[in-house]
């Protein structure tokens, strides 16, 4: 077995290996886009889910400017997530130099950017769409059918994910489980701004930090956030070495 089908079977164990009882989704799907970016080689990626109206979130993104252009496509409602999601069908190997026609607000915004190629590929519950990935390039590169395959398939193991933790928490409503993920990545989203500002950091390194101390602590992303934001943890301690296991889940004190 090769090197690439070797990374293929750890990322597919680590994608299996998420799916437990305190399973984080926010957490499953940044490490899901980045596994992205590792097998297209340069891509950027980011998953984008459906709130109970029926509107596009974005929940995890490989970089920080592929956050900015994915809140972009929400922003105008236009661009290939929007396309995809909308119409159930991905949008493959479409050059954004080509494609003002078809998003004439986003394509220049998102070539501005130094995005060049775009694809997305629809996250699927049976015949309904409940999501959509982005994969962004730099460069006019094409994917190939068999990166398509490969690329679906992560795309479906998300939408596994997903399922599965609605499962978990025996939520007989998936609107109700997708909206309890968007307010965890809001809480994320504005702690990273937090550790960003005081520790003079881009927002993709305070993320790393953010992800980093929840895995070493062995507890979730939003909980480490949430900590972050009413002050019980502070943004240098993320760069402490974690000697010694911090609670940071909310404690009921009923």
């Amino acid at each position: 077995m090769d090197s690439r089908d070797e990374w293929l079977a750890r990322t597919f164990v680590e994608l299996a290996d998420t799916l437990v009882a305190d399973f984080d989704l926010t957490d499953f799907l940044s490490m899901l886009a980045e596994r992205c970016v590792e097998l297209l080689g340069g891509a950027e990626v980011g998953l984008l889910l459906a709130d109970p109206r029926g509107g596009l979130q974005v929940m995890a993104s490989s970089t920080e400017r592929m956050r900015m252009a994915e809140l972009l496509e929400v922003q105008y409602e236009e661009g290939p997530c929007l396309d995809c999601y909308r119409l159930g069908q991905p949008v493959l190997n479409q050059r954004l130099d080509l494609a003002e026609h078809r998003w004439p607000r986003f394509a220049p915004r998102a070539r501005d950017s130094g995005f060049q190629m775009v694809h997305a590929l629809p996250l699927r519950l049976r015949n309904d769409v409940i999501g959509a990935m982005n994969v962004f390039g730099t460069d006019p590169y094409e994917i190939t059918p068999a990166e398509v395959n490969l690329t679906r398939a992560f795309a479906d193991a998300a939408t596994i994910g997903i399922l599965q933790e609605r499962m978990v928490k025996q939520q007989s409503d998936l609107s109700v489980q997708l909206q309890g993920a968007l307010n965890s990545r809001i809480v994320v989203e504005q702690a990273k701004g937090i550790v960003a500002e005081r520790l003079k950091v881009d927002m993709d390194a305070a993320f790393g930090l953010i992800r980093g101390h929840a895995r070493n602590g062995s507890v979730q992303l939003s909980a480490v956030a949430g900590a972050l934001i009413e002050g019980s943890l502070t943004a240098a301690e993320l760069r402490a070495p974690l000697t010694v296991h911090r609670d940071t889940r909310p404690r009921n004190d009923s």
